[in-house]
């Protein structure tokens, strides 16, 4: 199956700005969040959706996206036209004898790289906190402390390779007789031949594990930032070092506040008289309440900062602000006092308004109505 087209996916045009990206993200997320939405394609939907984010929300993915679509650069340019070079490497090694591209296999191995996805509520990720992971890891076989053996048993020399884990190939050529170095197919490139196998790792002296980490996720990390914890992967092999575990944060959205970077976004409604008379209001902040002083005259769509009230910055460069827009709710229910006083007011208001200078907003609004 195809994949859909990320603009299609969040519902955005393709020129979307990177706040109507967000914006349709975040609307999307709340949708069909998982521990909301327990419809059977809910889950699905929001990875989705998640994917479209991560690349339509940075500058570089979007571009790459806008000029190769799904398939990425790798399309283009070398082997872009078709070819198949898949049995170029055998050809390599065949005429040039393959010596410098056969790695030792018994040398010494980095382990492979974990990856932990942890979901975070919205404020858990401004504040940090401490918590333990449990993940599914290789580790030494307790049984057989990593010799893939039998307790009591000896582990062999492979008599094929001499223990060196690898076979001289001889092959005739056009240019003569060469000879390839390739992994022993009897010991597998081990150099060891177990006769007896450890019952409790099958002789892979190895076994998976549900082992228990400590992780500090720092105040002010954002959603799909990563965590590195080094040398907390998979344990290296014949003395390697092990790999890294990177733990993937996703954030769930919040009901009433939205985070871009280290700043928050919100909604303060306030009635027609408070916004008309002023007032004094007590306003949320994700570090707690706080008072606010509301002009008499504010308009509707009127942005307050506040500062230093928005999300710790994750390198610890200070705090981000809270920006608060004012919106007016229009009451749905009058009581016949409630239309009286109205009325009054706005037949005030409408003989106020005649003797005012001409250039207010009535003014130009009654010109466009006539055409002038």
């Amino acid at each position: 199956m195809s994949k859909r087209d990320y603009y299609d996916i969040l519902g955005v045009s393709k020129d979307a700005s990177k706040q109507e990206v967000r914006k349709a993200y975040r609307a999307l997320a709340r949708e069909y969040h998982p521990d909301v939405n327990k419809a059977d394609d809910a889950q699905e939907k929001f990875i989705e959706a998640k994917e479209a984010y991560e690349v339509l929300s940075d500058e570089q993915k979007r571009a790459q996206y806008d000029q190769f679509g799904h398939s990425g650069p790798q399309s283009q340019g070398f082997g872009g036209g078709g070819q198949d070079f898949s049995g170029f490497g055998d050809i390599f090694d065949m005429f040039f004898g393959g010596g410098g591209r056969q790695s030792d296999p018994n040398a010494p191995q980095q382990g492979s790289d974990l990856q932990y996805t942890m979901t975070l509520d919205f404020e858990e990720a401004i504040f940090g906190k401490d918590t333990e992971i449990t993940i599914p890891k290789e580790e030494e076989c307790d049984t057989c402390h990593g010799s893939g053996a039998k307790p009591g048993t000896k582990v062999n020399t492979c008599s094929h390779c001499k223990g060196s884990g690898q076979l001289n190939v001889e092959q005739n050529t056009p240019f003569g007789r060469v000879v390839n170095r390739r992994a022993c197919n009897h010991c597998s490139g081990t150099g060891k031949n177990i006769t007896e196998k450890c019952h409790t790792c099958s002789g892979a002296g190895r076994v998976k594990k549900h082992t228990t980490i400590e992780v500090s996720i720092p105040a002010g990390i954002d959603d799909g930032q990563q965590i590195r914890m080094s040398g907390r992967g998979e344990p290296g092999v014949n003395g390697g070092p092990p790999g890294d575990l990177y733990v993937v944060v996703q954030v769930n959205p919040h009901d009433y506040y939205e985070r871009e970077g280290d700043t928050i976004y919100c909604e303060l409604p306030l009635t027609f008289s408070q916004v008309t008379l002023g007032d004094d209001v007590e306003v949320p902040t994700v570090h707690g309440k706080i008072k606010l002083k509301v002009p008499a005259g504010t308009q509707t769509g009127k942005t307050f900062r506040l500062r230093g009230k928005g999300v710790p910055n994750v390198h610890g460069r200070g705090h981000g602000d809270q920006h608060i827009q004012v919106r007016v709710v229009t009451p749905k229910k009058l009581s016949s006092r409630q239309k009286e006083l109205l009325t009054e007011f706005d037949d005030i208001e409408g003989t106020s308004r005649s003797h005012k200078e001409d250039g207010s907003i009535f003014d130009r609004f009654k010109k466009a109505f006539k055409g002038e």
